[in-house]
């Protein structure tokens, strides 16, 4: 995008400009040739291009200083300004193309929690792009960084369900209509040739220049709206260590800019018209690829590595020597969206910014706040100690914020020429859930419950070390605690498994933690024993009482009054719940006999 606009001028003038451009040459194009050449060094290339920048900006006010002598022949040739090559008014909100970018999804079909309305899912994004097609017909889906795994090495136990799980996220990716995607090192975790098949289910091209050992290819040039887009990925999949997957042989860094101005250039001679890298590398790399080649249009970056759950925040986009920076929350959380608009096609698009990133910070802050006040009311309506006075209050600031920032999202500034318009939209229940995705999912969730019951059949609890106390379950807790029973079957604690079953989750190692008592633990629960311990009963909190209950009398056998932070460190913490408040969150499991 470093190829904008020239310099100002009357119309005429710029007509000059362009024939200048068409008898001259694209700066693209002199600057290849001195490459190929071997004549000129990259810093001599710029300082030609800025010569030749000079030469045309001259050429503009000299048209236009002369433009009734020299194009009197050229009166017909004027356009109206607020009309595209084709005829296109400047204020229609159609792109020419739209290009949904993802980073890091890092095995993530869908969030995993209990908060209302929370980040992600690969149902909610389907949805959103299918509800889309009319407004932007014309579209490309493209990922960068690890897509189909949430950890560097898969775990013995997991495994199978790990694999089916991203098999069932190529599939949802198909479903969306991926086109390509740049691979971290996440994805080689069930192996390379797990990942050639993975790529073949997800319909997208695997893009890796320089990556030796995997069926990539460098560069890919996808048509669409009438314009050649070319895709060029680049990967970095290395572990803590340094190390690359096994079989892989991943490019020296400091090859990288050499790899990815080698396949731009190949894109532009083959006539590719906008150039879009999908990179999986540190951020700090990724920038200096986009400061030595500005050719590049779009550059979206996804990490080169990922462990664990956690959700990271979005990334502020940046311009970078004229190109535009991306990346995206991991996880699914956001989707950003460049929507193209090309008003003049002679040769490679000379996009400008119609102010999306200008006011990307602006609307970042605003949406944090918004999700901090949404945390919190979401939190209040379920009920605990709530002054409905400041739960008003605070629902009346959220209207607020969310009115100051669409009003911002809606704000445009003045441009001429090619241009994109860039936003982040947040991926949540409320865009609705594609129903193919919704299958596969389902699919996928009955049949890792019908694998896992009979795999771990034979996976019993720990043994419990003499003197040790066991789960004994909260039917004999009730035999002398009556009304804390009472209270306990009025919580939602008191229906969590069956939060799963309804959804065939009950056998899925990544939920059946937080929906049972004791799971892992000893004289506790598994996966496939949980009998007298479903649900989160009073041992969660208060601790085993086996001990407690072969002599109630004597003191230090459980916790009486456990402490509220031992909901958060056990399953109330991001990503599954944001901003949980256990002190005001007691309440609701308090009650006669229990607290009272």
């Amino acid at each position: 995008m470093s190829r904008g606009p020239l310099g100002d001028g009357t119309a005429r003038g710029e007509h000059v400009h362009e024939h200048l451009v068409r008898h001259l040459g694209s700066r693209r194009r002199t600057a290849e040739m001195a490459r190929r050449l071997g004549t000129l060094r990259s810093s001599t290339i710029e300082r030609a291009r800025r010569r030749l920048q000079s030469v045309l900006r001259a050429a503009v006010m000299l048209g236009a200083a002369f433009a009734s002598s020299a194009l009197a022949a050229c009166d017909g040739c004027d356009r109206d300004s607020s009309r595209t090559a084709s005829g296109t008014s400047v204020h229609d909100t159609t792109p020419t193309l739209r290009l949904y970018l993802a980073s890091d999804l890092a095995g993530a079909l869908e969030p995993c929690g209990c908060t209302k309305d929370q980040l992600g899912g690969l149902d909610h994004l389907a949805a959103f792009v299918a509800s889309q097609s009319k407004d932007a017909p014309n579209h490309l889906v493209l990922a960068s960084g690890s897509s189909f795994f949430i950890d560097p090495v898969l775990d013995a136990e997991r495994a199978m369900q790990d694999k089916w799980k991203a098999v069932a996220i190529a599939h949802a990716l198909k479903a969306l209509g991926l086109a390509a995607f740049a691979p971290g090192f996440n994805d080689f975790s069930a192996g390379r040739e797990e990942l050639e098949k993975l790529a073949e289910n997800s319909g997208g091209t695997l893009l890796a220049a320089g990556l030796e050992g995997a069926r990539a290819i460098s560069r890919t040039i996808i048509e669409r709206g009438g314009l050649k887009v070319g895709i060029v990925g680049l990967s970095d999949p290395r572990d803590a260590s340094g190390k690359a997957p096994t079989g892989i042989t991943v490019p020296p860094p400091e090859r990288f800019v050499e790899l990815m101005q080698a396949e731009v250039a190949a894109l532009e001679q083959d006539g590719a018209v906008l150039i879009v890298g999908l990179v999986a590398m540190q951020r700090g790399a990724a920038l200096r690829l986009a400061d030595g080649i500005p050719e590049l249009d779009v550059l979206l970056i996804g990490k080169p590595l990922g462990r664990g759950p956690a959700n990271t925040a979005q990334p502020l986009p940046e311009l970078v020597n004229g190109v535009l920076v991306v990346e995206t929350a991991n996880h699914g959380q956001t989707v950003a969206v460049v929507d193209v608009f090309a008003r003049e096609r002679s040769g490679p698009l000379k996009l400008a910014d119609a102010g999306g990133v200008a006011k990307a910070g602006q609307v970042g802050e605003l949406s944090r706040r918004v999700r901090e006040l949404e945390h919190r009311i979401n939190g209040w309506e379920k009920g605990g100690k709530v002054d409905l006075a400041d739960l008003a209050a605070r629902k009346e600031e959220l209207a607020t914020i969310v009115r100051q920032r669409d009003a911002v999202m809606g704000s445009e500034g003045s441009v001429s020429g090619n241009f994109f318009r860039f936003g982040v939209h947040e991926v949540r229940e409320r865009l609705g859930a594609d129903a193919s995705v919704v299958s596969l999912m389902r699919d996928y969730y009955q049949r890792v419950n019908t694998h896992n019951k009979t795999a771990f059949a034979s996976l019993l609890p720990l043994s419990v070390a003499k003197g040790q106390a066991a789960f004994i379950g909260v039917d004999a807790c009730t035999d002398c605690h009556a009304e804390a029973r009472a209270v306990w079957d009025k919580t939602a604690h008191a229906h969590a498994y069956k939060t799963l079953s309804d959804d065939f989750k009950e056998y899925n190692l990544e939920c059946v933690g937080c929906h049972v008592t004791g799971y892992g633990k000893p004289g506790g629960s598994t996966v496939a024993h949980v009998d007298k311990l479903r649900d989160v009963q009073c041992e969660d909190c208060h601790g085993p009482g086996s001990l407690h209950a072969a002599a109630p009398e004597k003191q230090g056998l459980i916790a009486l009054a456990p402490e509220p932070k031992t909901c958060v460190e056990r399953c109330h913490h991001p990503p599954h719940v944001e901003g949980f408040d256990p002190v005001a969150k007691m309440d609701l499991v308090l009650g006669p006999g229990h607290g009272e």
